[in-house]
């Protein structure tokens, strides 16, 4: 007879992480007599849209064994694309978003086809792109802020009776149908194979290559949405947009329990990292914290988790026989 599976071993790592921010919000309502309140979550939850998305998209690469260091910098290019089109040419929101995902999936598609066709490492290869992305988000947009306004505010501003914004409920969306594409479809197992053992992945008689690109590809479309998210804060595009946005998407993976030795990880879990970090940011804010001591302790929490990872990592290796 099959054996059940125990639902808290199924999702104990997801139960783990929802502890840890759990813990997190109250030690900072004990500290801070503001914190525990609907205006904090709701700030919280307005402000990680675009990192949510990124977020996922960065799970997929890295649960290959890759890794995008131009998210940031393409996100400021599909923003420029946003302006370019809404404000110079007029086009509604609903022309000009596909527009900035497609100027982002481009960018994927690029990073990915020349880290697979001339097997350059990933991280060089996108290193190049966020240069050559920030470029041409500087040139797309005349290196000046474009503003907007309402076609694209809307999407940042709290809904109503709700609080939350209509940007987080679209990046629970993705988050949701992300999660659902690596744990229930063939693409999604064949993304944790490769991460896994690329070798014996193409030995099964995988064809690693076109979904090495495609991971690459969700990454730089989600950075176009992104982008939207990013521009509905202030109603603008700004050509500086997603300045570091990459450390911090990898960052969130990373405490979200997704191994950068590839092979494992959880879009759910890259979620619930991303609110990690934005209660931290949200905390240390509140209780007063410089930006120094900020930057300090959100560098410690991203080495516990790196080292957290390679101790999991080593612990899987000598249980396998």
């Amino acid at each position: 007879m099959p054996t059940k599976t125990n639902p808290l071993s199924r999702y104990g790592e997801s139960l783990g992480l929802i502890a840890v921010l759990a813990l997190l919000v109250a030690v900072f309502a004990l500290i801070s007599d503001r914190f525990f309140s609907a205006s904090t979550f709701n700030q919280i939850a307005n402000q990680v849209p675009a990192l949510a998305v990124i977020a996922v998209g960065m799970t997929f690469v890295i649960i290959t064994a890759g890794i995008d260091l131009s998210v940031g910098s393409v996100l400021g290019f599909a923003g420029a694309m946003l302006g370019l089109s809404m404000v110079d040419w007029g086009w509604p929101l609903l022309l000009a978003l596909p527009l900035a995902m497609l100027a982002g999936a481009f960018c994927g598609f690029a990073n990915g086809w020349v880290s697979v066709r001339f097997a350059v490492p990933s991280f060089i290869v996108t290193l190049g792109m966020m240069q050559m992305a920030r470029g041409l988000a500087y040139l797309g947009t005349d290196s000046q802020t474009k503003y907007i306004g309402a076609p694209v505010e809307w999407l940042g501003a709290p809904i109503p009776g709700i609080g939350i914004s209509w940007a987080f409920l679209f990046a629970v969306i993705v988050v949701i149908v992300g999660q659902i594409v690596l744990s229930r479809t063939v693409f999604g197992r064949y993304v944790r194979v490769i991460g896994a053992n690329e070798e014996a992945a193409t030995f099964s008689g995988i064809n690693t290559r076109p979904i090495k690109i495609a991971v690459f590809v969700i990454a730089g479309a989600l950075a176009g949405l992104g982008a939207a998210f990013a521009s509905s804060k202030l109603a603008s595009v700004d050509p500086n947009a997603g300045v570091g946005l990459e450390l911090s998407a990898i960052a969130a993976v990373v405490i979200g329990g997704t191994s950068l030795m590839g092979g494992r990880g959880s879009i759910v879990g890259s979620f619930i990292g991303v609110l990690i970090m934005a209660t931290l940011e949200t905390g240390l804010a509140q209780i007063g914290a410089s930006e120094p001591i900020k930057l300090l302790i959100t560098g410690v929490v991203i080495v516990v988790a790196v080292i957290v990872d390679a101790w999991r990592a080593e612990k899987m290796k000598r249980l396998k026989p």
